[in-house]
């Protein structure tokens, strides 16, 4: 094994289940929530902006004013180098990038693909599903209204598209951008997982 591999999501798709099933069974690094908490170590900005910013983004010129005033430096003092949405996107990065570095890994979200782009090891996956199926995994899950639940999952999803088309130059979701595009609800998460072991496969023994 010696891959990068990428995960982008919609939410309820199970792509963090996915995605972790996958390191487990080839015996690798995972990172998804938990490389916020990395990020935060690294950068010094406190672990609860990670969390409220985590794959969101706002264009509000108020707001860009506002946080340019007050970003947060590595020592914790406040300065307006920056702003704090963008200190946080590049502390992500930075964090992604040693990750790779240090070998093969699951990395979800947080445009780790466009991070990456130009790796040569990397391979990108995109989990998808049916909104019958992700409102199920997501009631499962949340405590959340039912009438409620298609709502908030398109507008996670939304949230996480601007997010990615933001700061990449890549489509959030398009096929060309990912080596493959797997329906969870069609393979369910064992099937996801062995789609995924067969390309990585494939694809390092086209490279060696």
């Amino acid at each position: 094994m010696k891959s990068i591999i990428t995960i982008s999501r919609e939410f309820g798709s199970g792509g963090r289940e996915i995605g972790q099933k996958l390191a487990d069974d080839l015996g690798i690094g995972f990172y998804d929530k938990e490389l916020l908490e990395m990020a935060s170590k690294e950068s010094g900005i406190c672990k609860e902006l990670f969390v409220k910013h985590d794959e969101s983004y706002t264009n509000s010129f108020l707001y860009s004013l506002v946080m340019g005033n007050y970003p947060v430096t590595a020592d914790g003092r406040l300065n307006p180098e920056m702003p704090l949405n963008h200190k946080i996107f590049l502390a992500q990065f930075e964090t992604i990038k040693k990750l790779a570095d240090q070998g093969p890994c699951v990395i979800v979200g947080r445009c780790a693909d466009y991070v990456l782009k130009g790796t040569s090891n990397v391979i990108n996956f995109f989990i998808t599903g049916n909104m019958a199926q992700k409102k199920k995994r997501i009631l499962e899950r949340y405590d959340i209204e039912k009438n409620k639940v298609e709502d908030f999952i398109r507008k996670t999803d939304k949230r996480r598209a601007n997010y990615y088309n933001y700061y990449s130059d890549m489509k959030w979701g398009e096929a060309k951008n990912y080596d493959l595009c797997i329906n969870s609800s069609k393979t369910g998460t064992e099937g996801a997982v062995l789609l995924m072991k067969e390309y990585i496969r494939i694809k390092e023994g086209m490279t060696e």
